[in-house]
């Protein structure tokens, strides 16, 4: 029983753990990389008052780089390559039910402003996740929005992104 289990797991795996090591491992090395030819631009060498700006960055750079590559190897070929699921489809899922929709709200605010975002974002997931009803999606969203302009705006004298709709109250 409990090996029809694991290979049920195993079936529905979409990421293994060795795959999401080399991924890692090739972002480390990425960032090393560009670290290192950022301070390529601006000086690695010594002047005559100590190091030049790229020094240390050249070499966090390289240090970074070199550690891609050898985590990136020990994924690959190493003798315990770890081949168990790191996520399946079902948890991708439920990941990206979250992450989606909080890109879109974070692309969104440029356009209509963080305050109408959120009443959207907020009565999103509401509607989608918590299966309210449309009169207590919109009352909660729509007074958590006020809320907020009214604690931000009014009470702490922050601005935040705004849209056309605060424009038309002058704001």
């Amino acid at each position: 029983m409990e090996q029809k289990h694991n290979q049920e797991r195993t079936r529905a795996a979409w990421l293994t753990y060795q795959a999401v090591e080399m991924a890692v491992a090739a972002a480390i090395f990425l960032v090393g990389a560009t670290m290192m030819a950022d301070a390529l631009r601006i000086g690695i060498g010594w002047a005559s008052d100590g190091p030049k700006a790229g020094y240390f960055p050249f070499r966090t750079g390289a240090i970074l780089s070199i550690s891609g590559v050898v985590i990136f190897f020990r994924a690959f070929f190493g003798k315990h390559r770890n081949q168990a699921p790191f996520v399946t489809w079902v948890s991708f899922k439920l990941v990206l039910a979250v992450l989606i929709p909080t890109v879109l709200y974070v692309l969104v605010t440029q356009f209509i402003g963080i305050y109408v975002a959120s009443a959207l974002f907020i009565g999103g997931f509401m509607r989608a996740i918590g299966r309210f009803n449309w009169r207590k999606v919109i009352v909660v969203s729509i007074a958590t929005s006020i809320m907020l302009f009214w604690m931000f705006e009014i009470q702490f004298m922050t601005p935040l992104p705004k849209g056309p709709l605060e424009s038309l109250f002058g704001y």
